[in-house]
């Protein structure tokens, strides 16, 4: 399994286009899978370069999945490397993806950079995918761009919207404000960073402050307010 900036760097095959600062967040939250049987769901295949960049990372266990609009990305499949051609934002596509390849453990959304089309292709897959799972968002420099479906202020703002799930992520502590659900129950983290966000799956059992005295008798474990 090759170490992703370097094979980046080195890529000889077909033309990878990423941003350099998304390599050290790739490997923060993609990195525990490595070497694991996993479906890799890519939305947007491009020129095709970072499929086989993403094969390679991830090892031989791994399936990668390229999604698009474009029917002349079939031609990038190849071994462990998979494309169909769909619209990301159509709910049915996506279910006949899942059908073929099983619910995503990553993804990552490269695909029209829409609002629209990212906000859908999220709802659709996020509540689908596992406890381990994670789902990042890239180029969302494009949120801010009225052409693109977004704006500074604009709710539609894929930023927007992942903020407003800050809250969903907290609404056990909003003293009934927000009522919690599966997001809630079931997102571990949410991560921003400069054109990207990334949600991690996972759930926390029997939430609770603890206190630990030591140098006692016995062991003093209190809930409540750190």
């Amino acid at each position: 399994m090759s170490d992703l900036w370097q094979d980046f760097l080195g890529n000889q095959g077909k033309a990878i286009h990423k941003w350099t600062h998304y390599f050290p967040i790739y490997e923060r939250h993609f990195a525990p899978w490595r070497g694991r049987s996993l479906t890799f769901l890519e939305v947007g295949v491009a020129k095709g370069g970072s499929l086989a960049m993403w094969r390679r990372y991830f090892g031989p266990l791994g399936v990668v999945v390229g999604i698009d609009i474009d029917r002349k990305c079939k031609a990038h499949e190849a071994e462990g490397c998979a494309v169909r051609i769909g619209d990301q934002s159509d709910p049915k596509f996506l279910q006949s993806v899942i059908d073929e390849f099983g619910v995503p453990d990553i993804v990552l959304d490269d695909g029209s950079h829409q609002m629209a089309h990212i906000a859908a292709t999220f709802e659709f897959l996020y509540p689908k995918m596992g406890k381990n799972a994670v789902y990042a968002v890239e180029d969302l420099h494009c949120a801010y761009w009225p052409k693109f479906g977004g704006g500074l202020r604009e709710p539609s703002n894929f930023f927007n919207v992942a903020k407003t799930l800050v809250d969903k992520l907290n609404a056990e502590h909003t003293m009934g404000a927000i009522t919690p659900d599966a997001f809630t129950r079931d997102t571990f983290a949410i991560a921003f960073y400069d054109s990207m966000v990334v949600f991690d799956k996972g759930q926390i059992p029997g939430k609770k402050a603890i206190e630990v005295e030591s140098g006692k008798s016995r062991v003093t474990l209190r809930a409540g307010v750190a």
